[in-house]
């Protein structure tokens, strides 16, 4: 646990992403209600503004709203990951122009320091530059919440979104401020404080964010844990959690989709098996880095009376450290051949790499297979060189270069009926001006 004198946050929040995202290039929506919906078009995982007061929640299945969106014409669309990944690129970058360290915390949050603008610049005023700035490079709406520690910076965000005479902007560096907000706040609204937490903490007679602040924190740590204690002392404006400006490395990559259509043939599913290793290779090499050890897994759904239950999963290790998509693929084909068990409806499968290791700081096993090929001079490089080059030629057009076993029609991948264009990732789907 570390404290920063004079520590000064701003947690940046994109508001109603996904769905800002959608409505972005079509003017036609923009007092229409919008939904995006989750894998295979089956819950809502997102609403715009107008759709959240129809009372549309969060998670809700589609079919339990179907009448309430027609009756009010709500439009839904199906996720679009493309282009909410490349509008997030695009506002984060425009932070990382404004601020001297950003922490990009999610797809639509950023944490900017600005310690150093403090004495220079009004706050206020900057946060609404910011607002500004990306409305109108972005188009997207941002609301900043900004305050000694990243805690209250949450929850100055949420005060900003919640209360419009804002402007979308709340400074929480005033300590007065600090305990008037708080003493408004159930205690559930603090960042990381859960369900089963706020009740255990309501059973001693803590119902607001004021009354966790003035909590003893060393009581807090002994009935509780370190985290909440940290917790109580940002609330109290000492900010225990440093901004994160380099990326932490993962410690796995998960590649998984449920299926549009149950597979039953083992030809499909070594398709299916083949994207999702492309995918996660893509991912690690992104990271720059190298794993070790692959799993694959299927299974039947739970949720179904027709189908036989069934579940399963196979590892192995590479000799040497490896992010060359071949190489899994080739171990991935392997462990289907164990795990394919005719007679099933399968309803979803993965892969995951875990073990990572930097490039290089292994030192292969001389009698392995891998690494004799890779000791083949130049092998290694023109082998690298090569998933450099897919990597970069998919990056500016999906699909550019894909590996025969992945397949081209894909008729097993998920549903996404009402998939809005790459309006931003694709040259045939740029928006048309008539």
């Amino acid at each position: 646990m570390s404290s920063k004198d004079n520590s000064v946050f701003a947690l940046v929040d994109c508001n109603n992403f996904y769905a800002s995202c959608e409505k972005l290039f079509r003017p036609d929506l923009a007092k229409v209600p919008v939904v995006v919906l989750s894998n295979n078009d089956g819950c809502v995982v997102a609403r715009s503004k107008e759709a959240k007061q129809l009372g549309i929640k969060m998670g809700v299945p589609v079919f339990q709203v179907q009448a309430l969106m027609r009756q009010h014409g709500v439009r839904a669309f199906s996720s679009n990951y493309a282009l909410y990944a490349d509008m997030s690129q695009r506002v984060m970058s425009t932070l990382e122009a404004m601020a001297p360290k950003v922490e990009v915390y999610s797809i639509d949050e950023a944490f900017l320091d600005l310690a150093g603008l403090q004495p220079l610049r009004n706050l206020t005023a900057f946060g609404l530059e910011i607002r500004q700035r990306i409305q109108q490079w972005q188009g997207i709406t941002v609301c900043v919440g900004i305050a000694p520690s990243k805690t209250l910076a949450k929850l100055a965000n949420h005060a900003a979104k919640t209360w419009h005479k804002t402007g979308g902007v709340v400074d929480l560096t005033d300590r007065s401020r600090q305990r008037k907000l708080l003493a408004l706040l159930p205690v559930n609204e603090v960042w990381g404080i859960g369900g089963k937490l706020s009740k255990r903490l309501q059973q001693l007679g803590i119902d607001t964010a004021l009354q966790l602040a003035d909590a003893n924190p060393n009581y807090i740590r002994q009935h509780f844990s370190v985290v909440v204690e940290r917790t109580v002392r940002e609330l109290n404006g000492e900010s225990c959690m440093v901004l994160e400006d380099i990326a932490s490395t993962k410690k796995q990559i998960i590649s998984s989709r449920s299926f549009g259509q149950r597979i039953t043939d083992k030809h499909q599913m070594c398709e299916a098996i083949s994207e999702y290793i492309s995918r996660a290779c893509n991912k690690l090499r992104h990271e720059q880095q190298q794993a070790k050890h692959l799993t694959v897994f299927m299974r039947t759904s739970p949720f179904s009376d027709k189908d036989p239950p069934y579940s399963a999963s196979k590892s192995v290790a590479l000799d040497t450290p490896a992010s060359d998509t071949r190489l899994f693929l080739a171990k991935a084909m392997q462990l289907l051949d164990v795990l394919w068990v005719n007679g099933h409806r399968y309803a979803k499968a993965g892969v995951m790499l875990t073990d990572f290791y930097d490039p290089g700081v292994v030192q292969p096993d001389l009698f392995c297979e891998q690494a004799n090929v890779a000791e083949q001079p130049g092998r290694a490089q023109a082998d690298q060189k090569l998933m450099q080059l897919i990597d970069k030629l998919n990056a500016k057009q999906s699909k550019t270069i894909w590996f025969a076993s992945q397949g081209g029609k894909q008729e097993w991948s998920m549903k996404r009926d009402m998939l809005s264009p790459a309006y931003t990732t694709n040259w045939g789907e740029l928006p048309a001006v008539k």
